[in-house]
């Protein structure tokens, strides 16, 4: 069973103390057996794998895939991912493309066997396995405290949409198409819960409204600076744990204080810093 993150706080003070530990943390948890298990099934037999009908046919290989896009709940979904793979991306009207799905896209580029056919080298799997592990992490992460999860798969995904140079609009819609970074923006930009029902161009617009009030562009390359993503990440914390209420220590963390001898915050993470 895989290490299970520790947060002893919500809001801002957890995020901080997550922060402060995520290295080691997440050092931790790529130890874990399972964890292992899958990474060393996924670079001894990916070589291999040559043809699509080998690739669907391995489910080892398909979970460590298809987690490293956040997309392991769809591993039961064969033909679904299958006409993913088969039509590729090159094509607008591709079944990928048309899903409007980001990481599907990504997923479909990276095994290509619609496009140009899908070639193994060390490099492309060292990058699947990061993904894997990073993406496997942050689900256990949201198990303990999913604004969690959320503001880390901002802090790592909002950049690379921030780098690809869209239009004004098209950056807003990428983010619009990820729950997570869609999530952390509406609470960064202070938008009421029922933004998202509106129409799709007006939410960008708004959104690009609301990035130029707070930082002076109305594009998402506001995020190709560091020191945005922290801000709006601290914003979208200050906002939930004003929702929420005060600050509180999680269950699992109070289990683990208790067990520890009545460790505090500051305890516990020199606990996790020093030893595993």
């Amino acid at each position: 069973m895989p290490f299970t993150p520790i947060i002893p706080l919500s809001g801002l003070g957890g995020w901080n103390f997550l922060e402060r530990t995520l290295d080691r943390q997440m050092e931790i948890y790529n130890k874990s057996p399972d964890i292992a298990r899958d990474v060393e099934y996924y670079l001894g037999n990916i070589d291999s794998i040559s043809t699509l009908d080998e690739f669907m046919g391995d489910r080892r290989i398909l979970k460590v895939a298809l987690g490293a896009f956040g997309l392991s709940e769809e591993i039961d979904k064969g033909a679904f991912v299958r006409k993913v793979l088969e039509e590729g991306t090159l094509e607008d009207d591709s079944f990928a493309n048309r899903l409007n799905n980001p990481n599907y896209i990504s997923f479909a580029q990276a095994f290509s066997f619609g496009d140009f056919g899908f070639v193994s080298n060390d490099a492309s799997n060292q990058r699947i396995v990061d993904q894997y592990r990073d993406e496997s992490f942050e689900i256990s992460l949201g198990e303990v405290d999913d604004d969690m999860r959320q503001a880390l798969n901002f802090k790592r995904e909002i950049g690379t949409i921030a780098e690809r140079d869209l239009t004004e609009a098209g950056g807003w819609f990428q983010v619009m198409a990820s729950l997570p970074l869609r999530s952390v923006v509406e609470a960064a930009f202070n938008l009421p819960s029922s933004f998202s029902q509106i129409d799709l161009d007006q939410q960008a617009e708004v959104l690009a409204d609301r990035a130029d009030q707070y930082f002076g562009s109305r594009s998402v390359d506001i995020f190709k600076d560091p020191e945005n993503i922290d801000v709006a990440i601290r914003r979208f914390q200050l906002t939930r744990q004003i929702a929420n209420g005060p600050a509180s220590t999680s269950p699992a963390a109070s289990a683990i204080t208790i067990l520890s001898g009545g460790l505090g915050s500051s305890g516990l993470e020199n606990l996790i810093l020093s030893n595993v």
